[in-house]
């Protein structure tokens, strides 16, 4: 049986941080499912096809990545994609308060498991809101985003 995580997120953009928990969850699992959630009452600075080419571009030779996106709530994504398992970073004890409030909800909702990778040093301090203010008052965001070129 293959062995299935959804990482979900709105990715805007899709950081450093975003791609260590993608290779940490690669060593766990046999498929991860990158799940670009779609809010239609969210404004976002980075358009869904453009986030969709970038994490392609960075997993264009990895074959077990798959990128999609979803409206619905994610444990029926999860389940749609026999996915089994929720990936989630974390960067710190905020992140996990919030985050295993979510996950014990999502297990309650439809038995899907989350599982936790604590994010190493050298990408725990990056946030995609920050980047993308950073980005909006014209910085480089070269050392938080793999090729931000393929985002514009």
């Amino acid at each position: 049986m293959v062995k299935t995580a959804v990482f979900p997120g709105s990715f805007d953009p899709f950081t450093k941080g975003h791609e260590y928990v993608v290779k940490k969850a690669l060593e766990v699992f046999d498929e991860v499912i990158i799940g670009i959630g779609v809010n239609t009452s969210k404004t976002y600075l980075f358009e869904l096809t453009k986030r969709m080419q970038h994490i392609e571009f960075i997993f264009s030779n990895e074959s077990r990545v798959k990128v999609a996106q979803y409206e619905s709530l994610t444990t029926r994504f999860c389940i749609k994609n026999n996915a089994t398992h929720i990936v989630r970073g974390l960067r710190n004890s905020i992140d996990f308060e919030y985050e295993k409030s979510i996950a014990d909800m999502n297990f309650t909702l439809d038995k899907i498991e989350t599982v936790f990778f604590i994010s190493k040093d050298d990408v725990s301090a990056i946030n995609a809101s920050i980047v993308r203010e950073i980005f909006k008052s014209k910085g480089s965001i070269d050392s938080f985003v793999s090729y931000p070129e393929k985002l514009v």
